[in-house]
């Protein structure tokens, strides 16, 4: 199982449009290959920042299957409006 977090950073003032968009919009990725499930985060000390942690079963699951679907493509047209700057995507491994 592979972990990946990507931390968005929302243009100010738009963050609670940014979650109603998430709430539509999660399902892209809920639905995609490989997707066992999501969390979405809010920064407290920074409320226009956000980390998606997103449980893969294989790194491809989400850097090949998922990114070239037309999900990946949705999902981005429902809330990529609201990115300040590009997500900060990492991945982990499970080691214990």
């Amino acid at each position: 199982m592979i972990l990946e977090t990507a931390v968005f950073t929302i243009h100010a003032g738009q963050a609670e449009q940014f979650l109603e968009a998430f709430a539509r919009g999660r399902k892209f990725i809920e639905q995609s290959k490989g997707c066992h499930r999501l969390e979405l985060r809010r920064g407290i000390e920074e409320p226009d920042t956000f980390v998606l942690v997103v449980w893969w079963q294989t790194l491809e699951d989400h850097t090949v299957t998922f990114k070239q679907s037309s999900n990946f493509t949705d999902w981005r047209a429902v809330v990529g409006h609201f990115f300040a700057r590009p997500p900060v995507v990492h991945h982990y491994l499970e080691e214990a």
